[in-house]
């Protein structure tokens, strides 16, 4: 095969690896050959900041399916090109599966071993459920690609075509925490176990999370994606060294893309395993951290809407929520800075309102934190839950939340 782009055709339905897995070959190619996207409905999963992609621009007659709303996303609804599920993890995992299969899968491997298996390198979430059934299988075999463990690896005897060539990665620079997402880390770490499994996402606040559980020992991973949080974890000692972190795509440096590919703890799976509420809660003391827009008194939490607009989506929050609630000892903590917009909106509302979506049923809160400490939910009644939630409110929100919280008691 001489391009990527050659397995393409009008009418055809591809699934391409996305988050830290985009192929900028094939990015480079659509964009030198935008004829080669006419007609093709590309499914993708894109999250905003992670990569490049726009699959839409390539060509005004592409079409895309997606799970996150990006920048690419909204102006493809807007154009009537674009199909944005309302999908968590789980719902995204069995879309994958259940989908009729496409007629092309792009896969963005390492090089092969000694015997001829590539590795799925930094990223190995969602082509997999989709690689069995496709019609042609395609890849990407990219010298830049680190070798990881995992559970996803092909032969090039299964392929129907691959390009190697080197390109550059997806690469993310460290976010540095605030001194407000330093006191969150330092709560959240403050219920935080020796011995329990913890999943947590993108963001500083993991970051800031993982220098308060330096001195932590015999933790344990099991997250949708590893970044230098958990190299600083492990280098820390806080971590179980025999114990395996599986995941599903690694976000970061190249040089932290070398340390994924020389940890053998560190497995890349797909998200049918990372996002298996039944797998999540058979492990005793899994603890969830995530973030969120807004909770409201009652303990919903939005985590993808503000004032009507979609920043993102569902993701792995309501997998990972249930999930701890499900596990023994388990916790699920929603963190957030108690103020935005410079302090002027609390993000601990009244209740949510037309412009959020919840996330979060108010019966899987447990713990949430912000700067001000960390409100303990799950077995308060509605007066208890309230009070604390404006506990933990920015001081100069709480009289008018208690105000408004009155009121809404008053018609229970």
């Amino acid at each position: 095969m001489r391009r990527l782009t050659d397995a393409l055709f009008p009418g055809a339905r591809v699934v391409v690896t996305g988050m830290s897995g985009e192929s900028a070959l094939l990015l480079d190619e659509l964009a030198q050959d935008p004829e080669r996207a006419r007609g093709v409905h590309f499914t993708c999963a894109q999250f905003p900041g992670i990569g490049r992609g726009d699959y839409l621009r390539t060509h005004p007659d592409a079409r895309q399916t997606g799970f996150f709303m990006t920048p690419a996303m909204r102006a493809g609804l807007a154009e009537g090109r674009a199909d944005l599920l309302g999908l968590d993890y789980a719902g995204v995992v069995r879309h994958m599966r259940e989908m009729d299969p496409p007629d092309v899968v792009y896969a963005h491997l390492s090089p092969p071993d000694a015997q001829g298996y590539c590795s799925a390198g930094i990223c190995s979430d969602f082509v997999p459920l989709v690689w069995q059934r496709a019609l042609r299988r395609v890849a990407h075999v990219n010298p830049a690609m680190p070798r990881t463990n995992g559970s996803f690896r092909v032969h090039l005897s299964e392929l129907d075509g691959f390009v190697d060539a080197h390109a550059p990665l997806v690469i993310a620079g460290d976010s540095l925490p605030t001194p407000v997402e330093e006191c969150i880390g330092r709560h959240v770490a403050a219920l935080v176990r020796d011995g329990d499994t913890l999943q947590f996402g993108i963001g500083s606040v993991p970051v800031a999370l993982a220098r308060s559980l330096a001195s932590h020992r015999s933790l344990r991973l099991h997250t949708g994606m590893v970044t230098e949080a958990v190299r600083f974890l492990w280098e820390a000692g806080a971590l179980d060294r025999d114990a395996p972190i599986p995941n599903g795509f690694a976000l970061g440096s190249m040089d932290f893309y070398r340390f994924v590919g020389e940890n053998d703890r560190i497995w890349m799976t797909d998200a049918g395993v990372t996002h298996d509420i039944v797998r999540i809660a058979a492990i005793p003391r899994f603890v969830a951290v995530n973030s969120a827009v807004e909770v409201d008194l009652f303990g919903q939490v939005n985590s993808e809407r503000t004032a009507g607009t979609v920043h993102a989506g569902a993701g792995g929050l309501p997998v990972f929520a249930t999930g701890a609630m499900l596990s023994p000892g388990g916790r699920s903590m929603i963190c957030m800075p108690s103020t935005a917009r410079g302090g002027t909106v609390s993000r601990i509302v009244p209740s949510l309102g037309q412009g959020a979506l919840c996330n979060v049923p108010r019966h899987l809160a447990d713990v949430v934190v912000t700067e001000c400490g960390a409100a303990q939910l799950r077995q308060l009644g509605v007066e208890a839950r309230a009070q604390a939630l404006i506990g933990i409110a920015a001081p100069e929100h709480r009289a008018a939340l208690a105000e408004a919280w009155g009121e809404i008691r008053a018609k229970l």
